[in-house]
């Protein structure tokens, strides 16, 4: 049963109960951040009761070192993790020598709301202690309008008594990890200053491993005016400053933090206070209503283009918005070193780094709704970090390039053997992602410079890690981990070897469009090529006649086929009741794995094709990975399994505001909120470009009457609208184009409208 922590509202995530037991949780769901940094929505007073305090920074990480019961050859020597950072939002309160505690404090008419179209968060509650009564108010953003600015206000209001309000603005960074070892801290103190402008400088521990050390610098600095007293303070990594007033019932004050954080990442450390100084000037200097109008400027932008409108239900519209409001809070293409972690700046778990989450379902959607220049950042990450996969291919003692399943740098983090070393898959999603770009945009030129590059390297890892089979004349892939994380260790995987083939021959393909010189410097002989070309004809791919469905592998059909029906409620999620070892032995999926491969070439199957492969391992499967329900909600559209869609699309797109999954107080899935959008887009509205052809087939849920939503396609602004009766297509901007709208040719130089068509 779920137990819904926040109202339903179109735009905002908000409440009007004070929740204790489920305060992890709330601070989850209420996190904000602008790309470069974030934190969780934990109370800048201050909560003694159950808490986990996150501030995060992009790209600041170490490398905690691999602690494994039997070492092997080819193991990570660290496992890279990101770091909890120094807290800067706190403003402590006393009232009358009592500190404010929402954990144990008698409060009234208490609110939170995180509004999704500003990227602001507040809070409002009425603090009463016998007669005495204080109202308080709450407001943080981080700006992204200038990144290294964060901007929090309280103000009081004495509403009964007379109140001696002390409010105490602090940055602490005396933080750890929850996940580190023994308590192990992360951070130095390299300095800190007291005054109108205080700092706090940190430095990351020293490492063995070569991985630089950061250096941030915080600073603040506190607007308040008619104070009664002001002093400072400092003690070990730690900073701080009273401000006293002295109130009457009626009376109203406030006080506003300006904190500049700055990394090493951009400014060098000896720089740090005199560029953070230069910040907070400037924003002091524009004033706070400007510094929050800049800022919701540019929300008001990104929400433009990427916007999806749901009419006819309310939980389907606050889901979507909260999925691309939390993306965005996460990643918008700004810097090309950082990538999307599964958990962005909400959360510790899986490290904050990144995995191929980021290429199979989040670069789809950038795509759409960004500019390209996001999307090509994202790749260019991958670029940027090709050494790196040699290196981690050379470690195996193999040819080319084997991108990383976790990584901050390029070099594998990761320490399960079963996911590091044998799911290689990801590899084929970067070819893959390259790829998508290009058929997407259209353009060409990342592939004919960086992305040949990429190509042939990862062809040339998977021309060495295939198998030849001599008494079946087949090429063969074994001891891997598909995308179906419950097997490990099996052999031909038909989605790894599917993939592995397709790579090949994109690359193949790629070469004949760049020039020989590319070719040449490259050093692809034609032997090479003509190996390549042998491997895609002879690939081996498990396939059974009689239930004409692709085999997940080798030994799949060989288990006992059972549906989730078969399953006892009280042993879900299996990855909570069962042992792994019983998991590995039954037929359960995790994930899309077959599914996964029918979803990325599409084009290549026919409608029978897919249909018997999803009606066969979709009842197996039991989605316990946040990534399952998109591919299954955008096959279950296609197939014309509406119902079906419509329940894959409420799970991704409320995964976390109902926590399905019962462990969003980790953090929130980032990197399957996508998935949501993907539903709708790729899944109701049947969006697909194929060999220069952009397609929709769209149907509209029961329940819902109304949806809307613009794409970025070529150089054209185009807004869909689905009804119950219809569908229209409008060119907002960029020249006339050709679509297929039901499987019908037209040109679209303004609007198209025609009625839905039911399957």
């Amino acid at each position: 049963m779920i137990k819904r922590l926040f109202d339903v509202d179109p735009w905002r995530v908000k409440s009007t109960k004070l929740d204790r037991t489920d305060k992890r949780l709330q601070e989850s769901l209420t996190a904000i951040g602008n790309g470069y940094m974030g934190m969780r929505g934990n109370f800048e007073e201050g909560y003694s009761g159950d808490s986990h305090i996150g501030t995060y920074l992009a790209g600041v990480w170490y490398p905690d070192k691999t602690r494994v019961g039997w070492w092997k050859n080819g193991y990570p020597e660290y496992f890279g993790k990101v770091i909890n950072a120094t807290n800067f939002i706190p403003v402590e309160l006393m009232v009358n020598d009592h500190k404010v505690d929402l954990a144990i404090d008698e409060v009234k008419d208490y609110e939170i709301e995180l509004d999704m179209k500003t990227g602001i968060l507040k809070r409002a509650y009425t603090w009463i202690n016998g007669q005495q009564e204080v109202r308080f108010t709450f407001k943080r953003y981080v700006s992204v309008a200038l990144k290294e600015l964060a901007v929090i206000e309280v103000t009081a209001e004495v509403l009964k008594g007379n109140a001696t309000i002390v409010f105490t603005p602090k940055m602490d960074g005396n933080m750890v990890n929850e996940d580190s070892n023994y308590d192990e801290k992360f951070w130095l103190e390299m300095n800190r200053i007291s005054g109108k402008k205080s700092s706090l400088t940190t430095k990351t521990i020293e490492n063995p491993f070569g991985v630089e050390q950061f250096t941030v610098t915080t600073m603040m600095e506190n607007v308040a005016e008619n104070y009664e007293n002001r002093t400072y303070a400092e003690e070990f990594m730690q900073v701080e400053e009273k401000i006293t007033y002295t109130l009457a019932a009626g009376e109203k004050v406030k006080v506003t933090k300006f904190v500049s954080v700055l990394t090493s990442r951009d400014v060098a450390p000896n720089d740090q206070l005199a560029r953070a100084t230069e910040i907070l000037d400037q924003a002091i200097d524009l004033g706070e209503e400007e510094i929050e109008a800049q800022h919701i400027a540019v929300w008001q932008e990104r929400w433009h283009k990427a916007d999806v409108v749901i009419k006819g239900d309310a939980e389907s519209q606050q889901g979507i918005r909260f999925n691309i409001f939390q993306l965005f809070s996460t990643y918008y293409g700004e810097d090309n070193r950082l990538n999307i972690g599964p958990k962005g700046f909400t959360g510790e778990k899986y490290g904050g780094a990144t995995y191929w989450d980021t290429e199979a379902f989040i670069l789809p959607m950038y795509l759409s709704v960004a500019d390209d220049s996001v999307s090509e950042q994202l790749l260019t990450y991958r670029h940027n970090q090709l050494s790196g996969a040699f290196h981690n291919a050379k470690q195996q003692g193999l040819q080319g390039a084997l991108y990383p399943m976790v990584t901050f740098n390029g070099i594998e983090s990761h320490n399960e053997w079963e996911i590091t070393f044998e799911e290689i898959h990801r590899n084929s999603t970067i070819a893959y992602a390259i790829y998508n770009y290009t058929n997407y945009t259209g353009d060409e030129t990342f592939l004919s410079t960086k992305g040949i590059e990429m190509l042939v390297a990862i062809s040339r890892f998977w021309a060495d890690r295939v198998h030849y089979s001599k008494r079946n004349d087949q090429y063969m892939i074994h001891g891997v981990t598909g995308p179906n994380e419950y097997e490990n260790n099996i052999n031909n995987n038909w989605y790894t070897n599917t993939m592995a083939a397709w790579t090949l021959r994109y690359t193949l393909e790629s070469l004949m469009k760049v020039s020989s010189i590319v070719v040449n410097e490259l050093h692809v002989t034609a032997d090479e090529q003509k190996k390549w070309k042998n491997i895609v004809q002879k690939m081996y791919y498990p396939h059974d006649k009689d239930l004409n469905v692709f085999v997940q592998h080798d030994t799949f059909l060989d288990k006992e086929l059972l549906t989730t029906d078969d399953l006892n409620p009280t042993e879900r999620p299996i990855n909570q009741n069962w042992s792994w070892d019983k998991i590995l032995r039954s037929c359960y999926i995790k994930q899309a794995d077959v599914l996964q491969g029918i979803y990325y070439l599409n084009n290549e199957y026919t409608l029978e094709e897919k249909e018997a492969n999803f009606d066969f391992y979709e009842p197996m499967t039991v989605h316990e990975s946040s990534l399952s329900a998109s591919i299954h909600a955008i096959l279950a559209a296609e197939l014309g399994k509406t119902e079906k869609a419509v329940e894959f699309y409420a799970r991704t797109a409320r995964l976390d505001l109902d926590n399905y999954n019962n462990d969003t107080e980790d953090g929130l899935h980032i990197t399957s909120m996508s998935g949501g959008w993907l539903a709708i887009v790729q899944g109701f509205a049947g969006m697909r470009t194929f060999d220069n052809t952009l397609t929709f087939k769209p149907f509209c849920p029961e329940n819902w009457t109304e949806y809307s939503f613009m794409i970025k396609y070529r150089g054209r602004l185009l807004h869909i609208a689905v009804t119950q009766e219809a569908v229209s297509v409008r060119l907002q901007e960029g020249a006339p184009i050709e679509l297929t709208l039901y499987d019908q040719k037209m040109l679209l130089t303004d609007v198209v409208k025609c009625p839905i068509h039911h399957s």
